[in-house]
């Protein structure tokens, strides 16, 4: 073994040190902060969990549903009908639609609505537009206002995570349906009825998606490279955007999509109960709760919309499961 002369400084830097007497986050707390290339091995998981087979057919059910809210004016042009077209030859003396299965025929493919005759699959594929537009709207008021307000809490502390928890207590106390349907009373006739649903849903959506949220940064804020981070000067925001955000993205998605159904089933239960969007704009929930008068007329008007319905949450539900096994940490670690 060679020695070193004495009197020369050894070549080889002390650890943690460097010549300009610099020293980076890693160097002083002696760990490594998540690595890079986590991302493409947690993107890789997520595909090949979505590649299996009942993930992969939910996926296809959402596609072909957010496709047909998309292309809704071209799907029910395809059978020469609309959502606001009446059709009393359609219907029989007693408001009834004629013929067999709810007047299902090669002009009315899912029949049509009885006491108007309005087609029933413009109905069905208008409405898929109209319940995902608020569901998807819904969930990200809710996701931006819980990831803020969950953020803030979880590194902050303090003060600042009191009364983010006293404000999620009192909104999870609070009557959501009594509130929905007394601000559906004064609200203007005029004003788009979409924009109150979104309002009302985003809102009492947050506070479960802020706990986790607040939870998750909690964790992350104690990891000794965000001390070393603080320590060294870096501001808040900084270490928001770097060290953070990163880390809760992964629940943030899956938390998003698990509950996303609830939130397209909420729009339908405020439109069962009368207090959604306004006739004669389709909706899931309204042509559900119309249905409930006729369903043992015609059980084809129930039948369509609600299938429609169960459909797609469950989709949405198969998806966000597959999504939060792929990104489950735990799972990682085996």
């Amino acid at each position: 073994m060679k020695s070193v002369p004495r009197g020369r400084p050894s070549e080889t830097p002390a650890k943690g040190t460097r010549e300009n007497g610099l020293m980076t986050t890693q160097e002083v707390t002696g760990q490594d902060a998540p690595a890079a290339f986590e991302e493409p091995a947690r993107r890789s998981e997520v595909w090949r969990q979505l590649r299996r087979p009942v993930p992969l057919a939910a996926s296809i059910v959402i596609v072909v549903s957010v496709l047909a809210a998309v292309f809704a004016p071209l799907l029910s042009g395809l059978s020469g009908n609309d959502p606001y077209s009446y059709d009393p030859d359609a219907l029989g003396p007693d408001t009834a639609p004629l013929g067999p299965f709810g007047g299902i025929s090669a002009e009315h493919w899912f029949g049509v609505e009885p006491g108007t005759g309005r087609d029933l699959f413009s109905l069905v594929v208008h409405g898929a537009r109209t319940s995902l537009l608020i569901g998807l709207a819904a969930t990200l008021v809710a996701t931006v206002i819980g990831v803020v307000l969950g953020i803030v809490a979880g590194a902050r502390g303090g003060i600042a995570e009191r009364v983010v928890g006293f404000a999620t207590d009192v909104t999870l106390g609070f009557p959501f349906l009594i509130f929905a349907i007394a601000l559906s009373a004064i609200f203007p006739l005029d004003a788009p009825r979409e924009l109150l649903l979104i309002g009302v849903i985003g809102f009492f959506g947050w506070p479960g998606i802020a706990r986790v949220v607040a939870a998750e940064t909690r964790v992350v804020v104690r990891q000794p490279y965000v001390t070393a981070s603080r320590v060294m000067g870096a501001r808040f925001w900084h270490r928001f955007r770097h060290h953070v955000l990163p880390n809760v993205t992964a629940t943030i998605i899956v938390y998003s999509c698990i509950s996303l159904p609830g939130r397209i089933s909420a729009e339908a239960t405020l439109s069962f109960l009368g207090v959604g969007v306004l006739p004669p704009t389709p909706s899931w929930g309204r042509s559900i709760g119309d249905a409930i008068a006729w369903v043992t007329v015609d059980p084809m008007f129930l039948l369509f919309p609600a299938g429609a319905l169960f459909v797609v949450t469950f989709a949405f539900n198969i998806v966000g499961d597959a999504v939060r096994d792929a990104l489950d940490p735990r799972k990682a670690r085996r």
